[in-house]
């Protein structure tokens, strides 16, 4: 007979919070923090070391699980092991101070997440509040005006919205239907989530919605993924298209 297994204990938080505490690691993490796979040398360049150091950290991330590895051809490309690692990254950035910008570089990435970037695969920074305002004005989406109002409790900077009083309209689920949206993100009877955007201090599409909204517009060739990771880029076609976003409008 099979020896029986000892029962699991705690979980050793220590161990996997460890991967986290060398700058280098987590901005690596960072950079994979949009869903992409990139290669070891991109990921060298947003880390700031040289290609011999960042195989050092992404052996070190691999092993506890916070990345994988996918082969193609005789590249390697590596991308975040799952959505639990984008939470996590996530509910440390609320935690963590600001750190001072001190170079062209960090200035230019920060301008770029500032302006438009995914956040849970969902569309944040200025982009995703513009969406989100234009969405709340045309009576697709009703409930709320899309501020954050920090004197309410679960209102609070770049977390999920604890709220429940937005929801998607018959209008607007009519004219996200036109855009392409899957019938099962199109639900009328649930509250729509959201977060409040830190750049901004505003409320940006979240959830299930969110995320096949911001799918969507990537299909369409609305909006593009920036030289800078997480960060997006606005195109004429999606400018047009949102610009169109009204009442009586649904421009697919």
């Amino acid at each position: 007979m099979d020896a029986p297994s000892s029962p699991a204990g705690e979980p050793d938080i220590a161990h996997v919070a460890s991967a986290f505490a060398d700058p280098r690691r987590t901005r690596v993490l960072m950079a994979l923090a949009d869903g992409r796979a990139l290669p070891a040398g991109r990921l060298a360049e947003e880390a700031g070391v040289a290609a011999s150091t960042v195989s050092n950290h992404l052996a070190i991330l691999l092993e506890h699980h916070l990345v994988r590895v996918e082969q193609q051809g005789r590249h390697r490309y590596y991308r975040l092991a799952s959505h639990e690692v984008e939470g996590v990254l996530e509910a440390l950035a609320r935690l963590a101070p600001r750190t001072p910008i001190t170079s062209l570089r960090q200035h230019t990435k920060a301008g770029a997440l500032r302006n438009a970037r995914t956040c849970y695969r969902h569309l944040a920074g200025q982009l995703g509040v513009h969406v989100f305002q234009r969405m709340l004005e045309a009576g697709w989406i009703t409930g709320g005006d899309g501020r954050h109002r920090p004197e309410i409790a679960g209102d609070r900077l770049s977390a999920p919205g604890k709220g429940s009083q937005y929801r998607l309209t018959a209008h607007g689920a009519a004219a996200l239907a036109e855009w392409g949206l899957p019938t099962k993100a199109l639900d009328q009877r649930r509250p729509l989530r959201y977060c409040v955007d830190w750049t901004e201090q505003a409320h940006h599409l979240a959830g299930p919605l969110g995320t096949a909204l911001t799918s969507r517009l990537f299909e369409l060739g609305w909006i593009s993924r920036g030289t800078v990771p997480r960060s997006v880029r606005l195109t004429p076609t999606g400018e047009a298209g949102i610009a169109a976003i009204g009442p009586t409008s649904a421009t697919a």
